[in-house]
């Protein structure tokens, strides 16, 4: 089984990763580590023994209007509500149909709900590529801004969902 662990490109392998989605491919082999350095967002990587990138999701901190929320998510916040946004998430062709992108994304939402036990966020956005992939977010609780391909979901609805 894989385990997530932060963005390293001298010994992980970047560049081999097919998830059927070209640009989601390109990010990661000429941009992640850009992006880490900047520290605009954080990657965090499944591996296979050979260190090859198998899968990937990045998250950065971000906010949104309480106006474009649903009511049921913005209700009680403040004109802008801090959140954290996971901006990328792609598993590699091999592994799909395996369940295991509701392992990638369970495993970014607990790496979320805990990093928010230090720095306070109220929200997880996600901003879908298309319609495919809005359903699998919505699989998953997320919640879709009407007229988007952009999902919300609380943290405390995500905290309360991940606890055994």
């Amino acid at each position: 089984m894989f385990r997530s662990q932060a963005l390293n490109p001298d010994p992980q392998r970047l560049d081999a990763l097919d998830s059927g989605e070209p640009s989601m491919d390109t990010w990661l082999s000429e941009h992640a580590s850009g992006a880490e350095a900047r520290r605009v967002a954080r990657t965090f990587v499944w591996t296979s023994e050979d260190q090859t990138v198998m899968a990937y999701y990045s998250l950065t901190g971000h906010r949104i209007v309480r106006d474009e929320l649903p009511k049921s998510v913005g209700r009680g916040s403040s004109s802008e509500v801090p959140a954290v946004l996971l901006a990328r998430l792609a598993l590699d062709k091999s592994l799909h149909g395996q369940g295991l992108g509701g392992v990638l994304l369970a495993d970014a939402l607990e790496r979320i709900v805990v990093a928010t036990q230090t720095v306070a966020a109220r929200i997880v956005v996600v901003d879908a590529l298309h319609e495919r992939a809005a359903t699998f977010y919505e699989h998953y609780g997320f919640k879709r801004i009407p007229g988007t391909l952009r999902l919300v979901q609380k943290v405390s609805d995500v905290a309360a969902a991940l606890k055994p």
